[in-house]
Order: structure tokens, then sequence, then C-alpha cells
């Protein structure tokens, strides 16, 4: 019989449903069970997509003697990461007190009133790789509970006061955060970057992309070269490695070797919209080839195989198809011979095909070897290659897909494509983050209030901090495309909830969970990224923009003290708070561009293509229309028209350019890496 997970709608927890594991979806009910009958808690979080969840799965879950040590010791309870970062975050923080490396699948042990105290990642079925044997691990922490309750409970008494710590912040001994420091940082990180593969350290490599940005902001801020190319080897490495989809578009989550060769093949949608934001950053720097086939090639994947019913973005794709990991997305020479027939010898040495491979006896496509590109011309003869082997790909058995709708991270990918969308001048793409934010804003919301993930009609948990913060950063993106004022007012009401239920009023800034919503042992606060920027840090930004665009000093001073309750966190690490120092950078130089014209003419139009297509990562336009006013204290207030013509005007801080009246005119000012001419 199907256990308690059957009547969820995570992909995830379905997996689940016919495992002889007794699982129980997170709620109160499971927790009142333990304490009825006096049991631990096994908690065990994982996700749709993830390769050592499934491992795990079938290593244990799935066999009927290891169900039945589960079902005797514990109450056992499974939660989709996805669909709960909340709980996620607050139990990866218990097992990093404890001194494991987080991660997924996380395997937490918990008394009946939830509280952690022990835990690990994966356990195999019996002792190896230097981990003990799940089933002896099972019995030692039953046996702890039964006989050792009071060193069980100091361990959670400990652990739950060193949660409370992590929501607080300590003064200690940061620097001023000035603009002077976010270059010291920069240079700092540029040391980290690998000089021949890119990327931060070694094995296991991610993508990192908010630190990414961070060295590119700094290179278009002091012009400092090595900051640039320590992005571009970074970039150029990802986008000709394994870790990219060559035959249908799309990054993995990670390479599990330093030459991002040979990924673990999950595609996450966050992963790529942050990629999208770098790619197209990049492209507007120095109109790279290969930025812009890796942008069109991953925003044609997402909207091939991630739109989800309705409109909005599905969440991942596995890794693992027919029980084996990657077999979805690697080749044998064999086949690309068949297919392929007169071309196969030139895309074999292209893609690094060889007839033992470089995986498990096949090929992971990849261009290590020669990362350079062809002309364009060999690139579109590449391509139409590619298409042959896309087609072919379809008649495999997909992998997994997991195709909740999370507001979080459609607001990461509504952003990105909006940008991409106006950089490009590709209108369908518009439609289509319009599309996604509409089903967002409509379909998973009840009035102001947003709700985390949305799937078969159902929704599933009140909405977090990272829900509101990008969609409506997601929100802004899309007014100052279009310039249509319901964008703006949802991103303001947005920021009005954030505001009254997430606010921490005793050291600032805002907890990840409303003040209305699920009491959990802690309240997470944190500028700290994870897999996803971090709701503050983005805050930041929204609270920038919000300023910018309305003039509004309440937002102005939201973003002062924002800026100021995380500032002292600097002391302890900056790499995780990369988006709150991109943000930060945002509000302390915005580079606002002003054009007073007709959306509908054609030279504003030219004026608006030329603005996104600027390498001005600060950038915020505003399109005012002939008569209409720019709130009081914008720098360009009372400034119009030139003869009738549409005219743009640069300020950066309280100083703005002289006016141009020609597109050419305006990218010649804006292509400078510095200030704004004075004028």
């Amino acid at each position: 019989m199907p256990n308690l997970l059957a009547q969820e709608t995570s992909p995830y927890l379905l997996q689940h449903r016919d495992n002889p594991v007794d699982w129980r979806p997170w709620g109160p009910e499971a927790f009142a069970e333990a304490r009825r009958l006096d049991k631990p808690v096994l908690l065990s979080v994982g996700y749709a997509a993830c390769h050592w969840c499934h491992v795990m799965a079938h290593e244990s879950f799935e066999i009927p003697a290891m169900a039945q040590l589960m079902n005797r010791l514990f109450v056992n309870i499974k939660v989709d990461r996805e669909e709960r970062p909340d709980i996620d975050a607050i139990y990866q923080h218990s097992l990093a007190m404890l001194g494991e490396q987080g991660g997924w699948p996380l395997t937490m042990f918990l008394t009946p009133d939830a509280k952690p105290y022990w835990g690990g990642t994966y356990f195999p079925p019996e002792q190896r790789y230097g981990r003990p044997g799940f089933p002896a691990v099972l019995q030692r922490m039953a046996e702890a509970w039964a006989n050792e309750k009071e060193q069980v409970h100091k361990n959670t008494a400990a652990l739950t006061e060193g949660l409370q710590r992590l929501a607080t912040t300590d003064a200690g001994d940061a620097p001023p955060l000035t603009r002077g420091l976010l270059d010291t940082i920069a240079d700092k990180l540029r040391e980290s970057v690998d000089p021949q593969w890119g990327g931060f350290g070694g094995a296991p490599k991610f993508p990192n992309t908010p630190q990414l940005d961070l060295l590119w902001r700094g290179w278009r801020r002091n012009g400092d070269t090595k900051l640039r190319d320590a992005v571009l080897v970074s970039v150029l490495r990802m986008s000709q490695g394994g870790i990219y989809d060559h035959v249908g578009g799309g990054f993995a989550r990670y390479s599990t070797d330093e030459t991002w060769l040979v990924p673990h093949f999950e595609k996450m949608l966050y992963d790529n919209a942050q990629l999208l934001d770098l790619l197209t950053e990049i492209w507007r720097d120095n109109n790279s080839l290969l930025a812009e086939l890796r942008v069109r090639e991953t925003v044609g994947w997402l909207l091939r195989e991630m739109v989800a019913t309705g409109g909005g973005f599905a969440s991942t794709l596995d890794a693992d198809s027919e029980g084996e990991e990657g077999k979805f997305y690697v080749w044998s020479e064999s086949e690309i011979d068949a297919l392929l027939e007169i071309d196969a010898p030139l895309f074999k040495e292209t893609y690094g095909v060889t007839p033992a491979g470089n995986w498990e006896g096949h090929t992971i496509l990849n261009r290590n070897h020669q990362p350079e590109l062809l002309t364009r011309e060999g690139e579109e003869d590449l391509a139409r290659m590619r298409i042959v082997l896309l087609d072919a790909r379809e008649s495999r058995t997909r992998p997994g897909w997991d195709d909740k709708v999370l507001a979080d991270w459609n607001g990461l990918m509504i952003a990105a494509l909006t940008n991409t969308a106006m950089t490009f001048d590709e209108p369908g793409w518009l439609r289509a983050a319009t599309l996604a934010f509409d089903f967002v804003a409509a379909k998973m919301s009840d009035g102001d209030r947003l709700w985390h993930a949305a799937r078969d009609g159902k929704l599933r948990n009140a909405g977090m901090l990272e829900d509101y913060a990008n969609m409506a950063r997601a929100a802004l993106a899309l007014h100052e495309a279009t310039g249509e004022a319901h964008f703006l007012d949802r991103a303001k009401a947005w920021a009005n909830v954030v505001e009254a239920q997430f606010r921490d009023t005793a050291q600032g800034g805002y907890f990840q969970t409303a003040a209305d919503g699920e009491q959990l042992i802690a309240r997470p606060r944190t500028a700290f990224d994870n897999a996803v920027p971090a709701g503050n840090a983005t805050l930041v930004g929204v609270f920038a923009r919000l300023y910018l665009f309305t003039g509004d000093e309440a937002y102005r001073a939201r973003a002062d003290a924002l800026i100021g309750a995380f500032a002292p966190e600097l002391g302890r690490n900056f790499f995780p708070l990369a988006t709150y120092l991109n943000n930060f950078d945002l509000w302390t130089e915005p580079k606002q561009i002003v054009v007073v014209g007709d959306r509908k003419d054609a030279a504003t139009q030219a004026m608006i293509r030329t603005a996104y297509r600027a390498p001005q990562p600060n950038r915020v336009l505003t399109v005012v229309a002939p008569g209409a006013s720019l709130p009081v204290a914008h720098p360009a207030a009372g400034k119009g028209q030139v003869k009738g013509r549409a005219t743009a005007y640069v300020c950066t801080g309280p100083v703005c350019s002289l006016p141009v009246t020609d597109a050419d005119e305006l990218e010649n000012l804006l292509s400078a890496t510095g200030a704004a001419n004075d004028g």
C-alpha cells in the first residue's frame, strides 16, 4: 500500500510513495505521533533531481528489511527541500554545527519536538566510502534516544542555541562598507579563481555566479583586466565543458571535477537563470559569439523543455533515467558515426568523441581540448549536426521532470529572461517571461500574499522571503522593459508584505519566514547566498530600484537600513555575500538612463535597445512620455526633449550628461567604464 506521501503533489515526495517505509509529510500530525510513541524522528530531505537521493532510496528505502528497521525505531518524515527551503536551511545549519559537510540527501535525527541531535547526508547500506552503514546508524541513534536522553537534550539545546545565534549579526571587526572595499574584495576573490580552468578552487566546482558577477562588476568599475579575464576564463570553460549540454542547451548544477567535464547531470532552473544574466552581461561588453550562442541555446532549452502548464517555469530535470546517471546525455562513437555519417569526423574531433569515451565507456560531449570557437559559419555547421543528435535523443527515455512552479526560482528566471529578451531584441522571450510572471501573480497569490509552490492546480506552503524578493525583482525588470505601471504596483505591494510580515524589528533585515507562518524551532535570517541568492541581499537591489523609479524616501531608508544590518557580516566571510555586495554596488552608483519619448516611436525604441545593450551592470532605465514628469528627487527631473526628438540623459549620482538625440551618441556615453560625462 502507498504510504502517506501518496497524498502529496511534490514529484520528489511522490517518488517515495511506494517505499515500504512509512513516510509521512512534514506536519504536526507526524510529530504528534512521535510524541505519542516516544520515538525519535528520522528526517530525510532531498529533491527530485538529486542523484544521491535516488541512490540512497534504491539501496535503503526500497529494501523491506531496512524499511522495517526504520519503521520500528523512528517516525519517518520526508521533505522536498525545494518546497521547504526553510526546513532545509535549519537542519543544514544544524549539520554544519555538528562539524559535518551538508548536502542532499540530508539525514537528520530529531526529538519528537523537532530538535536535531545528530545527522549526516548519504549513508550506504553497509560501511563503505569511510561512512558507517545505515543500519548501524539507525540502531545507534535509536539507542541514544532510548538510553541517553540527558545527553541528547544537551545536544539539542546546544544546537538550538546555535541556530538562534545564526540569526543574529555580530558587529565584529568588519571594515566600513565602501566602494573601495568592493575593489579590495574583488581582488581577493580573483586570487581564488583557477587560472587555467576558471571557477573557484578545485573539485567539485559550482558556477558560483554571484561571485563571478562581483568580479565582472569590479572590472566595469575600475578597469582591472585581471578581474575581467578571471570571469572570461570561467565562462569559457563552463560553456565549453561537459557541464554544458551541447546538444540541448542549459547548464548542469555542478561539475564533479576541476575541468568542468563530468557533471551531476541534473539541470536546475535557478542556475540557468543566473548564468543567463551573466552571459548577457558579458555579451554587452564584447559581443562575444560564445556568450550569444549559449544564451540562445539555453533559452531554447528553457522554452522547449521547462515551461509548465499555465506558463510558469518548471524546477528541475533529473540526472538519472532508466536508473542510470547521465544515460540520457552521453554518447558512443558508434551512435555519432551512424547519425552524422560524413560529418562525424569533424563532430568527433570538436567534441572529444573517442572509441573509449571519457566517462564510464561513453562520451560526455565537451570542447575542453579546443575551447575557442570556429567561425560563425563553422559554428552554424556544428549546430546543424547537433539538431540531428537532439532529434535522435528525443527517442531515449527522458529524465524525470519536476514540473512544480516555485515562486522564487521563477522570479530569478523571469528577470533574467526579460533582460536577455530586451538585450537581444527577442519579443517572444519577453512574452514568455510575462506569461510566467502572470502565472505566479494570478495563480500563486492570495491578494498580495504569495504561495511558494504550485503543481497540478494545488498550492503549497506560504511564500518566503526569497519568493517576495525575487518576484519583486522580476516585476521591476518587466516594468523597466515595458513601462507598464501594474508591474511597478506589484513590486510595491510585495515590498509592503515584506515590511509587514518579515521584518526583524530588533536587528534590522528580514527573516526568511513570515510572522504569521509556521513556527519552526528557529527563524532563519541571513544575507548569505546559498543555492539561490539570499532574499535580504536581493532586497537591497529591489529597494534601490523602487526608490530610483518612484522617488519615495521610504525605499531609500529601507535600502540603507538593510545594508547596515548585514555590513558587520563582512568581518566573518565575504564569499557568500556576493549578491549583497553586488546590490550595494548598484545602490551606491546606479547608471540612470532617462529616455524622453513615445515608446512606440522608432527613435525611442532605438535608444531603449542601446540602453539594454550597453555594458552597464547598474543600468536603471526610465522611459518618460513627452510632457510627463520624473520624481522630484531624480537628477533628470525637469529635463525634456530637444526639438521634439527622442532625447536621452545619462545620470551618475546627482549629475546628468548633456542631452543626446541619437542612439549612437547614447552608445558612446554608455560605453565608457567610468562615470557619465558632466553636464
